[in-house]
């Protein structure tokens, strides 16, 4: 039996409600890597368009700790 028929056969016995992971598993590990690339540049680019996005804020690391409680 192929690797391949092995999964397939233990498919049968995952419960539905585990499915997404393994289509998310499944779809990672066959997703082409220029495409990942690709999809993370247009988010990305999204988001530095976005005239609605706070971007223009920032705080410093100390700002972050203080308010934080971590000083």
């Amino acid at each position: 039996m192929s690797n391949k028929e092995k999964i397939i056969t233990l498919l049968e016995d995952v419960p539905e409600y585990k499915m997404g992971y393994i289509l998310a598993y499944i779809q990672g590990i066959t997703a082409d890597d220029e495409d990942d690339d690709l999809y993370c540049r247009r988010m990305a680019e999204s988001y530095l368009n976005d005239p609605e996005s706070e971007q223009e804020e920032t705080y410093t690391l100390e700002e972050c700790k203080k308010e934080w409680g971590l000083d």
